[in-house]
């Protein structure tokens, strides 16, 4: 079967959506952040600011290339994974895309307390919020499917993905 491949701005709640979708879908569940830190070693925070976004983004490349080779897997991606298209194109090859969404003020009251978001760190957070939307708008669009995670709660979130999916033969 297909990978689910969640994509979306931080704070969407592409991990604990992914979670809950992989325990009901009996599949295996990667977030790919996490598994760059156990790969290199360091949080994606530290990678940012010893490495740079650069070294992040060549970590997650050729993560993406080995999950794209796997199968059944429900994918978490960082919210910028998307904007390689390479990494874009593998994951479609054996993935559907499952975008969500959320209002900036909805993301800003789900990771305002969290200091582990290095490209949210610098100036104001609303306004970084809001800026990072922007350069990133239309970058999600790639998706097959799109849930707004602000309107419902997760098990709505996670219902609405499932429906779609057997509607379209992916499960």
């Amino acid at each position: 079967m297909k990978n689910i491949v969640l994509i979306g701005f931080m704070g969407t709640g592409k991990t604990s959506l992914g979670r809950r979708l992989a325990r009901r879908l009996g599949r295996e569940f990667v977030d790919t952040d996490v598994e760059i830190e156990n790969i290199t070693g360091k949080t994606v925070a530290r990678i940012f600011a010893r490495d740079g976004e650069t070294r992040f983004r060549s970590e997650e490349a050729l993560l993406v290339e080995k999950l794209a080779r796997r199968r059944n897997l429900v994918i978490s991606t960082g919210g910028g994974m998307v904007l390689n298209p390479e990494n874009v194109r593998l994951l479609r090859e054996n993935g559907v895309f499952i975008a969500l969404t959320a209002a900036p003020e909805v993301i800003y009251h789900r990771v305002k307390r969290k200091k582990i978001r290095p490209l949210l760190l610098k100036g104001d957070l609303k306004e970084r919020i809001r800026t990072l939307l922007k350069e990133r708008d239309g970058a999600y669009h790639i998706a097959e499917f799109t849930v707004d995670t602000g309107a419902c709660n997760l098990e709505e979130a996670v219902e609405q993905i499932i429906r779609f999916l057997s509607e379209r033969n992916y499960i």
